[in-house]
């Protein structure tokens, strides 16, 4: 067995010695400065592919938080929409109770005429919940884009200056503002499907109601006239079908019903359609039957209005056909009116609740990204606190070592 001998130096040993306590100074310091940040990942260099993904992970939570306040500006916009057409929802059933009131054969015009006043009042509030704004000045019911006042005119031309539509929903959004020509300018006429007008030249006191559809095959969708025709004590009437209304080309009037008998009330059915006629009208007196168009809900209320000014005779009477024939026609507009409102009240709710679900994955993506940042980058405290003091002791007992190696030399034996 042979023994090998190596001759260390001094100066080798001591280097060697202080180049051991560097590193373990080195890495005492790494580890607090971990300890301090709470972070595995200081720098990049400490861990390339951790430090990536956790910078993915911060990126994709400023974008999260970005999205978290867009959508809670949308909801509280959306929220003002929704209370908005609560308040004109309430308006309408104002304007409708003052309307049923104004109907009351006690009433003279001067009453009516008052009445009137307080129904312009309700008609100017719900246009300017119409055009209310959000806090930054934009319309609540602009649709797809328009003016700053969408809504605007007067009797009959109120229009919506601005492109009907509904903005969509995403998955980290919802639509900030609502169709303004769905909820305020697609209210049907008449009960819907057709509606009837008093002649203009009408002089009796005969009124219908606004009618019902008794077989929906049988419909044709053109305009008919109603003429009375009144010899002696007999009444009569007749109905003719004046053909498709326009930009259809014209055709010949074609007799439905002639010469049939009239007695107040009587129910008139033809082509799938009835009505009721009530009172004692003129000779000539007529009414007009037409597919129903579609009209807004300012004109729905001007028209109510209208009615209402307009009920009394030359003489000071009252005219209870005209005005008992707008007044049923009134009331059935406004209902319709206030579903249509309705309608999109219930839209907004319903983006409001989506505006809460977005939310909530939002809330649980944060917290997932919260997570894949911390694994990436944070310390496991227990195990730093572990290598940190494991490495003190280390470094303590290489600097005792030292100091007693560093007594070890030949000129203190010479």
């Amino acid at each position: 067995m042979s023994n090998s001998l190596y001759r260390l130096s001094t100066a080798n040993q001591y280097d060697t010695a202080l180049r051991n306590i560097g590193q373990r100074q080195t890495s005492l310091s790494n580890l607090q400065e971990n300890l301090t940040s709470g972070k595995r990942v200081v720098r990049a260099s400490d861990d390339p592919v951790a430090a990536a993904q956790a910078e993915r992970a911060l990126t994709r939570m400023t974008r999260n938080d970005t999205d978290q306040r867009a959508l809670d500006m949308q909801r509280n916009t959306m929220s003002l929409a929704e209370s908005t057409l609560g308040e004109a929802g309430d308006a309408m059933q104002a304007f409708r109770e003052l309307v049923v009131s104004a109907g009351n054969g006690t009433h003279t015009q001067t009453e009516r005429d008052a009445i009137a006043q307080q129904l312009l009042s309700l008609r100017d509030q719900i246009m300017s919940y119409a055009n209310r704004k959000d806090s930054s000045g934009l319309p609540l019911f602009q649709a797809l884009g328009s003016a700053q006042s969408p809504f605007g005119g007067n009797s009959p031309a109120f229009n919506f200056a601005g492109l009907p539509g509904q903005h969509a929903s995403g998955n980290t959004q919802i639509a900030q503002v609502l169709d303004g020509d769905a909820a305020w300018m697609s209210v049907p006429t008449g009960n819907g499907v057709f509606e009837v007008s008093l002649g203009a030249t009408n002089t009796g006191k005969a009124w219908t109601d606004l009618g019902q559809v008794t077989n929906p095959s049988a419909l044709t969708g053109h305009n008919y006239s109603i003429t009375f025709s009144v010899v002696g004590s007999v009444t009569t009437y007749d109905v003719v079908d004046n053909g498709p209304p326009p930009p259809a080309a014209p055709v010949p009037a074609t007799p439905v019903l002639t010469g049939q008998p009239y007695t107040t009330p009587t129910t008139i059915a033809f082509d799938g359609l009835s009505l009721k006629v009530t009172g004692a009208p003129a000779n000539g007196d007529s009414f007009a039957v037409a597919p129903s168009q579609t009209t807004n809900v300012f004109q729905v209320l001007e028209n109510a209005i209208g009615t209402i000014q307009n009920g009394g005779n030359v003489d000071g009477s009252t005219d209870y056909g005209s005005l008992t024939h707008g007044i049923t026609r009134g009331l059935t507009e406004i209902d319709s009116a206030m579903n249509r409102l309705q309608s999109s009240r219930g839209l907004a709710g319903d983006l409001l609740n989506r505006a809460d679900r977005i939310e909530g994955e939002m809330d649980v993506r944060a917290v997932q990204l919260e997570d894949d940042r911390s694994r990436a980058e944070d310390l496991d405290m227990i195990k730093g606190i572990s290598d940190f003091q494991n490495q003190q002791v280390g470094y303590e007992a290489a600097l005792k070592s030292y100091a007693q190696v560093q007594q070890l030399s030949l000129f203190k034996f010479i």
